[in-house]
């Protein structure tokens, strides 16, 4: 059972970094064996629709820090992506990240083309959330389905989406002992679902 988180916060220690801990203590409290990224210390180019990883099976446009991440994400059972809300929606390291996802699809040739995932191979499961500042959950935008909706197709159940409230100032979140809880226990249910209790 390995749980990969990524943390797409341009700050390494930010709420976003301290929530995700939190999912990930869940995970290993479980039995669980999790690791973390932040996005923030990786150069991470944008997709630009070259398609040249559907004959390679992987990106080769690009060296940099998504052909580090490629094995791990590979490797995992799970993913856990948390983002803050940058203008209704994830960050831009997030999104890249997301983007560079396409090149574990196999296309047909037809038109529309069909497409596989070869990260399907497994019953593989995810959780997300998004970190935003207002009260207000139509504040948060599309952030959650930003990081949930690509998630579904590439072959992962997405188990919990996590909608944090009220956070701006870096690191406020560790003062919120229920938020702090949800994603704790947003972290077990994933363990539970990856072990199928």
């Amino acid at each position: 059972m390995k749980v990969l988180g990524i943390s797409g916060s341009p700050r390494a220690r930010g709420n976003t970094a301290r929530l995700l801990a939190e999912v990930l203590r869940g995970v290993s409290d479980a039995g669980g064996e999790v690791s973390a990224v932040s996005l923030s210390k990786y150069v991470i180019a944008g997709c630009i629709g070259c398609e040249r990883c559907r004959h390679d099976l992987t990106c080769t446009r690009f060296n940099d820090g998504m052909t580090m991440l490629y094995p791990r994400i590979v490797e995992a059972d799970a993913l856990v992506l948390g983002s803050p809300v940058y203008h209704y929606n994830v960050t831009s390291q997030m999104k890249a990240f997301i983007d560079r996802l396409y090149a574990f699809y196999d296309f047909t040739d037809e038109r529309p083309r069909g497409y596989s995932s070869r990260l399907a191979d497994r019953k593989r499961k995810a959780v997300v959330f998004a970190v935003g500042e207002q009260g207000d959950p139509a504040d948060l935008g599309v952030a959650l389905e930003a990081l949930s909706l690509p998630l579904r197709p590439l072959g992962y159940e997405v188990v919990a989406e996590l909608p944090v409230l009220n956070c701006f100032e870096p690191g406020i979140v560790g003062e919120r002992g229920e938020v702090l809880e949800r994603a704790y226990r947003c972290g077990r249910d994933l363990a539970a679902a990856l072990s199928g209790a």
